[in-house]
């Protein structure tokens, strides 16, 4: 599955993420709780007020995304 993904992008690609589509909504990043790279690629574990927290990662090499939802520490 292709996930959608709309970053800011100044001078590199995805350099920070604004919005992406879950479950055909489309969901507004309302804060970039953190942000670190791996060799995998770039993580941004991202706040929405609409469906709670969760975690994109964009794989450079095969320029793609995937978002993983997170469960909220409320329900943990």
């Amino acid at each position: 599955m292709d996930a959608s993904v709309e970053c800011r992008s100044d001078w590199e690609y995805a350099q920070r993420p604004v919005a992406f589509t879950w479950q055909e909504q489309r969901l507004e990043v309302q804060a970039v709780i953190a942000e670190y790279r791996t060799p995998a690629g770039i993580h941004f574990l991202v706040s929405t007020s609409e469906a709670g927290d969760f975690e994109l990662v964009y794989h450079e090499h095969s320029d793609q995304w995937i978002i993983q939802p997170k469960p909220s520490k409320e329900s943990a």
